[in-house]
């Protein structure tokens, strides 16, 4: 399974791991990925979603239901 956020699309990112003696060798930055299961009460439906945590965030803090159609909207 691949580790990218349904909603936003947050994914891998590639950088450098720096020791003590400035060497650098190459690493992953992984997003904060939840697997989550959300309400839609519009629908009647539940649905499971692994999204990442600044999403959960912005689901709390808009519903669901809208930020879906925020979504839908912007593509």
């Amino acid at each position: 399974m691949a580790r990218v956020c349904d909603l936003t699309g947050k994914k891998m990112m590639v950088g450098n791991k720096v020791s003590h003696s400035n060497v650098k060798t190459k690493r992953r930055f992984y997003p904060n990925l939840q697997t989550k299961k959300f309400y839609i009460p519009e629908e009647d439906a539940w649905v499971v979603l692994k999204v990442s945590a600044s999403a959960i965030r912005t689901i709390n803090k808009k519903g669901i239901y809208n930020y879906l159609k925020e979504l839908e909207g912007k593509a």
